[in-house]
């Protein structure tokens, strides 16, 4: 199957936080799910959703 303008490929997952402290959304600064640790754009649920709505290929 070929990939089109829509398809990200293998993306890894980052990891999710066993508990407190969480990382904050850079857009909102709500806790995510994500640890503070983790490096790189974190983004709660609901931001991380609204993201992937901006985002999405129409067709």
């Amino acid at each position: 199957m070929s990939e089109d303008h829509c398809t990200t490929g293998e993306v890894p997952e980052p990891p999710v936080a066993d508990g407190p402290p969480y990382a904050e959304c850079v857009l909102c600064r709500k806790p995510t799910e994500y640890p503070e640790s983790h490096k790189g754009i974190t983004l709660c649920p609901v931001c991380e959703w609204q993201e992937a709505q901006r985002t999405a290929c129409s067709g």
